[in-house]
């Protein structure tokens, strides 16, 4: 009988309505009610810009061999094309108190700026790819921390433009490595931006930049040439008890799993204020209140780790980690909120429901972009995801060796994030796996009890939470009540001018198989970030016992120039690596390890 207005049931993940019945997981639904806090029809909003809007020399775009060019950009003037600015839907295109003559606005995708961002993917030996990856700018607050000094840029130097909220834009890059299937990982791809976009939206979050004028020039001015100098480098002898260097088992020569370092502490998150202060904690305990009512379990009694649901303080401010846990909390719960309504397909009495169900039950949750989420059927699998958000205080793009810049990553599962120091050349992990034996994990789901019951060991001596290698993900219906989750682990780093060389994000089919010095020391000696990314994914592949799926993105940062100077620069494990690609290459020893 169908649900009338006013009436309030709820669907159960048998995908049957129980009026005013408690089930195993469900999502109240009523007609006419008002909707969760932050729900609602999306607002216009513009496409995600996968291309950034920057600045060049005019002499860039039309060469003039009797004229100086400056230092090579080596942005793609190919692939570049004038930009002209629509109101409210593109980033803004003047740089106040800089002079701009000679200079032309041009927009560049991403992925042709191959010296500069780089990304590849391959399915190994799987039937498909459920891997996906995103990279372009968000419409959002700069969170970046001032820099103590200004950067001063030669002649030919280009600028990235501001966003269309006045600050520098903030570029994005993220991996999602899905499970069971493609659905949740092209939704984070498609729609997890928008969620962050909406978050800082709704929180109304101001810029960190807005006491004083992001734009201003102060007296003291690093040049280039001058911030890649200040780099000390250090020798082989300073870094060989920091390296952590893959190694082999016992009499049998064979690889060990990969060993990871622990992640680089968090730096002290930065207030900001936001326009609605109250607004704000309505929305955070709004979103605390639909988990524990939706799904119950292990969310009754959840705390989310970066949410202060105070509302007598007396200040106004949250900070920016605040809004992106609220924002994949809520694309979590939408995701998951959409499957349930879905019809299972190992439902055998599917052909007894309408075929409008969706409509009579409830109308559909709107993402960001408006569009539905996943098919016509249930999808039981999920994803892991790990972004990175990158935020400068100055035009100066954060590839300038002399720039300072901000960089915010937020991860769930055992998607992976590297960092690569310029001085030692050693790798810096910014994330940490999420499996259930991990001491961090084991704590977290001790809170709720039953969740320890349920974690066991596979075939393979791998520990698995109801059967599931991470005990954090989006989606995973089936085992949300039981704590696993999508709480982002986020980490903010300050980067000092030329301090780091590159970030790396990756799917577990490199990190599973890779130490995180082979796969920083396989970019070192590539000529550009594409080049670094397509030849970590080719080795990745070529030594791999599982095949798994491989995706991986290189960002260039200030100090690439000078990737192979530090400590051991790529010779550290290079013997191995031609050991690894030796071993993989003959199959009497593959045999062995079978």
């Amino acid at each position: 009988m169908p649900v009338g207005l006013g009436t309030r049931a709820q669907l159960t993940v048998d995908g049957h309505v129980r009026p005013q019945q408690r089930a195993q997981f469900c999502i109240p639904l009523c007609l006419g009610d008002a909707e969760p806090a932050g729900y609602g029809q999306p607002a216009t909003r513009r496409g995600f810009h996968t291309y950034f809007v920057t600045h060049l020399p005019s002499s860039s775009l039309h060469p003039d061999s009797g004229r100086f060019h400056g230092p090579g950009h080596k942005l793609p003037r190919d692939a570049s094309e004038p930009h002209t600015q629509s109101p409210g839907s593109a980033p803004a295109v003047s740089i106040p108190n800089m002079p701009i003559r000679d200079m032309t606005v041009v927009r560049i995708p991403l992925r042709r700026a191959k010296h500069h961002f780089g990304t590849a993917t391959a399915r190994g030996n799987r039937p498909y790819n459920e891997d996906a990856d995103q990279a372009g700018i968000v419409n959002m607050p700069a969170f970046a921390k001032r820099a103590p000094t200004s950067v001063k840029q030669k002649p030919g130097e280009p600028t990235v433009a501001g966003s269309t909220l006045g600050d520098p834009q903030i570029f994005y890059f993220g991996v999602f490595d899905g499970h069971g299937g493609v659905q949740c990982s092209h939704f984070l791809r498609d729609e997890l931006h928008g969620y962050i976009e909406e978050a800082a939206a709704e929180f109304g979050l101001q810029s960190s930049l807005r006491k004083k004028n992001p734009w201003e020039v102060t007296s003291r001015m690093v040049t280039r040439r001058q911030a890649l100098d200040n780099v000390r480098m250090k020798g082989p002898n300073e870094v060989k008890e920091d390296a952590e260097l893959p190694s082999r088992e016992g009499d049998t020569g064979f690889v060990k799993a990969p060993r990871h370092g622990d992640p680089l502490p968090s730096a002290k998150s930065e207030p900001v204020e936001v326009s609605d202060y109250k607004k704000a904690i309505s929305l955070k305990k709004g979103l605390v209140q639909d988990y524990r009512a939706s799904i119950g379990g292990y969310f009754r009694r959840f705390q989310p780790e970066h949410f202060n649901l105070s509302d007598d303080g007396d200040n106004n401010t949250i900070s920016i980690e605040e809004a992106l846990e609220y924002a994949f909390l809520r694309a979590d719960l939408d995701f998951v909120s959409a499957q349930a309504r879905k019809v299972d397909p190992d439902d055998s009495r599917v052909s007894d429901r309408p075929v409008n169900n969706d409509e009579i039950l409830g109308k559909p949750h709107a993402t960001p972009s408006g569009h539905s989420i996943g098919g016509t059927t249930r999808f039981k699998g999920g994803s892991t995801a790990s972004i990175v958000l990158i935020s400068t205080p100055t035009p100066a793009p954060f590839w300038h060796p002399g720039a300072h810049s901000s960089i915010i990553v937020a991860h769930v599962g055992d998607t992976r994030v590297l960092l690569c120091d310029t001085a030692t050349g050693l790798a810096q992990p910014l994330t940490s796996d999420h499996h259930p034996t991990t001491p961090g994990e084991s704590r977290r789901l001790r809170r709720y009890a039953p969740a320890g019951s349920m974690v066991s060991g596979d075939s393979f001596g791998e520990e698995r939470i109801a059967g599931l290698a991470n005990s954090r993900a989006f989606g995973d219906i089936k085992s949300k009540r039981i704590g696993v989750s999508a709480e982002p682990e986020i980490t903010r780093v300050e980067l000092g001018p030329a301090q780091y060389s590159f970030i790396v994000l990756m799917s577990d089919g490199i990190s599973g198989t890779l130490s995180d010095q082979e796969i920083v020391d396989v970019i070192k000696e590539a000529k550009t970030p594409e080049e670094g990314a397509r030849r970590v994914v080719d080795y990745a592949t070529e030594v791999s016992d599982d095949g798994d799926n491989a995706t991986c993105q290189v960002v260039r940062l200030g100090g690439w120039e000078r990737r192979s100077e530090g400590g051991l620069g790529s010779l550290g494990t290079k013997e191995f690596r031609d050991a690894r690609r030796a071993e993989a290459q003959d199959p009497r020893r593959r045999r062995g390890k079978l």
